[in-house]
């Protein structure tokens, strides 16, 4: 009698995707009554589904290759990447470190050179530090558990932190902004032309170690690209910050120049205090703006909310989408709920399956919740299950 495979199937009905709703395998003829194995189709109908955190469900199935295999990780909640996490934070770290002896050098330089556009630079390196600061305790925080008390975790405590460091560089910001206007109206300051240059130029050499750390290996060599450049948001999101800091340092050395040839033109150190408070205003400003946005529960700009339910509706047997939510945990952590209204004679699960596959796969959220229900026409008059203007 020649031999037969046979698989043992485990229905793992908590993870989203159940084995029993495509019927990949039929019963053996042999099989006694009541055990559950049963033997699999032949090779070119065979389809394994299975979601158990991205592993199969202890099947012990001989398959003839990957395509016999189709995998939907519907999943609630994205995985976590800890390898480029840690790359990310040796990234920051090493940024952190240089910026914080460049601050020191440039707050030294700033003293002995009586520059305000020097001070000035240094506190949009204060920015920087703070923007590093954040994202490496992002890195951290996200690492710890939810509790009972603080079911969603620890992410908004990054947003907390962004809020108070913002409202920290616009204090230094707003006292030079005051000494740059005593100076311009009493000119009766003197500048060293000398330290400004090398404090300037270093400021300058500084900003491309800074960004050269920051920036390597930073992109997507092909390949999950939506996904590598997620997992990198933070280390993005400093480097924009250091770009900036160079144009800064670049035009306080154009300054330190003049004013080395031409110490009769002083008057350009608080003008370059003026605009530099503004430079650092407006990347403050863009940080406190995404902050209040997160903490209002509010939908990301780049997020189209219409598109999100359209998406839904396109989906078969789903007849109305009410209850949509799609807000921030964090800056770069979205999560979706919504629920759908589907035909009495649909197969519910198929659409949750369906439903959770494709936002995944298009928007990448953070976490998603979505309840199935059956639609009833009361629902159209309901105020509640209105959708926004």
């Amino acid at each position: 009698m020649g031999s037969r495979i046979v698989c043992r199937i485990e229905y793992r009905k908590n993870y989203g995707t159940s084995a029993s709703s495509q019927q990949p395998f039929a019963p053996a003829a042999s099989q006694p009554a009541g055990t559950s194995e049963q033997q699999p189709l032949l090779p070119q109908q065979r389809s394994i589904i299975y979601c158990v955190h991205g592993q199969l469900a202890n099947s012990c199935c001989e398959l003839p290759n990957e395509l016999s295999i189709r995998k939907i990780d519907s999943h609630c909640h994205k995985p976590r990447a800890e390898g480029i996490d840690k790359i990310a934070r040796k990234k920051l770290m090493l940024a952190s470190m240089l910026c914080i002896i460049f601050m020191i050098a440039e707050i030294i330089g700033g003293i002995y050179s009586n520059s305000l556009a020097i001070a000035t630079d240094a506190a949009h390196l204060m920015a920087d530090l703070a923007s590093f600061m954040i994202s490496l305790f992002a890195l951290w925080i996200a690492a710890r558990p939810s509790t009972k008390r603080l079911s969603f975790g620890w992410y908004r405590a990054e947003v907390i932190g962004a809020l108070l460091s913002v409202l920290m560089i616009w204090v230094v910001t707003a006292i030079l902004f005051y000494l740059a206007v005593l100076r311009t109206i009493n000119k009766d300051f003197e500048l060293n032309g000398e330290v400004m240059l090398v404090t300037s130029g270093l400021g300058i050499l500084v900003n491309i170690i800074m960004g050269a750390t920051l920036h390597h290996h930073g992109h997507s060599h092909g390949g999950g690209g939506g996904h590598h450049e997620e997992q990198n948001i933070n280390v993005r999101a400093a480097f924009v910050h250091v770009l900036s800091d160079f144009v800064q340092s670049l035009g306080v050395f154009i300054a330190a120049l003049v004013i080395y040839f031409k110490p009769e033109w002083n008057i350009i150190d608080p003008i370059c205090t003026f605009l530099f408070s503004v430079l650092v205003l407006g990347t403050t400003l863009a940080i406190m703006r995404d902050a209040i946005v997160v903490l209002m529960e509010g939908t990301p700009k780049y997020l189209d909310y219409t598109e999100v339910m359209q998406t839904f509706l396109q989906i078969e047997g789903v007849v109305r989408v009410h209850n949509l939510r799609i807000w921030a945990l964090s800056i770069n952590k979205i999560a979706l709920a919504a629920h759908l209204a589907v035909e009495p004679t649909t197969n519910t699960e198929l659409v949750l399956n369906k439903a959770t596959e494709t936002v995944h796969a298009k928007y990448q959220f953070f976490e998603t919740t979505l309840q199935i229900e059956v639609f009833q026409p009361d629902m159209e008059d309901c105020n509640q299950c209105s959708n926004p203007v």
